[in-house]
């Protein structure tokens, strides 16, 4: 194996894995607690990136909100809007 992140894991006889109580397998090797420790260490260093999403997703939205106020303040989409106003609301004859 030429890559440093790809460890094998230790083969267990059939009823030899003891779980300990926090999950552990009890007589893992070095190699194996390792490859757990960096497997934690990734998964918490995602902590915040529902957060930065959430934050990037309400940018994009007032973004867009400020892009249609500039739009519907022009005077021909006012007009448009207008008439199509008028024209739902008039009773026909």
């Amino acid at each position: 194996m030429n890559d440093p992140y790809l460890v094998p894991l230790p083969t267990l006889e059939p009823g030899r894995a003891r779980r300990h109580r926090f999950g552990g397998v009890a007589g893992m090797s070095l190699r194996a607690r390792q490859f757990r420790a960096r497997v934690r260490t990734r998964l918490r260093s995602e902590r915040g990136a529902a957060t930065a999403e959430y934050a990037i997703t309400t940018l994009a939205a007032v973004g867009f909100a400020g892009l249609l106020v500039v739009i519907l303040r022009s005077g021909e989409v006012r007009g448009m809007l207008t008439d199509l106003v008028r024209s739902a609301l008039s009773i026909p004859a």
